[in-house]
């Protein structure tokens, strides 16, 4: 990847079909799964090296050749609420049927997180990031929520590009049974979930939508102490996540050269 010569004009060009990139930590994660990233800015190249080989030095080289120095006030038009770090980029969002293709096919390594008409745009961010790190296949969305809206994308880190993220209808659920997420549900621990499941979870306001109840194999309940409502959506989808990891559920292949970046994004 390199530096358009004009990344403005790049940038005008691209800006309405491409995934906004918003923040060093999202450009990062987007380079290091191999997003194609056709435009990257900042107004501080020396600063977002500096911070490359800090953070992440085994993507240091590809953002010498990608990031482009623009004026601040130019950056700022380009992204009218950048992120702290002053770097932005434009990366090309997953082909649709490549995902499908990944979703369908089975055996899977690990499981499908499916969210079933999520309404807040950073739970929705968070789920996705807790999936990448957790090494699932992939994040289902039902309903009109936008998994590739920017505020997701920033909630997410840019992990987006590590792990599988459409947007479906219930009836297009791929293959593999489901477990659904629900307080009158069989108590979690003591389960074993497959790694072809698909773990379902409802919304923040009403729980699961009557269409996945009816597509449920099994409903399955969190652990919780007596008359606390619920757990966050994030918090559910990591305790489950856990939980299939501890009974020998995997995480990927390893950490990634240049060792984890434990920092918040």
């Amino acid at each position: 990847m390199t530096a358009p010569h004009d990344p403005v004009r790049a940038w005008h060009r691209l800006a309405g079909t491409s995934v906004l990139l918003d923040g060093f930590h999202a450009l990062k994660h987007a380079v290091r799964f191999h997003a194609e990233v056709p435009v990257a800015v900042t107004p501080d190249r020396r600063a977002a090296l500096t911070l490359a080989e800090e953070l992440a030095p085994d993507v240091r080289d590809t953002l010498d050749g990608l990031l482009a120095e623009v004026p601040e006030d130019v950056f700022k038009a380009l992204v009218p609420r950048p992120h702290p770090t002053a770097v932005a980029a434009l990366a090309v969002r997953p082909s649709r049927a490549a995902n499908l293709e990944t979703l369908a096919r089975v055996p899977r390594p690990a499981p499908v997180v499916v969210l079933d008409n999520p309404r807040n745009l950073g739970n929705a961010g968070a789920v996705i990031r807790l999936a990448a790190g957790f090494g699932a296949t992939g994040v289902i969305t039902t309903g009109t929520l936008d998994p590739w809206h920017p505020t997701v994308v920033r909630g997410g880190a840019g992990l987006h590009f590590a792990t599988v993220v459409e947007p479906l209808a219930v009836h297009e659920l791929p293959p593999g049974p489901v477990f659904a997420l629900d307080p009158e549900g069989e108590d979690i621990r003591g389960l074993k979930l497959p790694d072809d499941a698909l773990l379902a979870f409802g919304s923040e306001r009403s729980g699961l939508s009557p269409e996945l109840r009816a597509r449920a194999d099994h409903l399955v309940s969190l652990p919780m102490r007596p008359q606390v409502s619920s757990y966050n959506l994030a918090t559910s989808v990591a305790m489950t996540l856990f939980h299939w990891s501890a009974a020998g559920g995997g995480a990927g292949s390893g950490p990634v050269p240049g060792g984890p970046d434990v920092r918040p994004a």
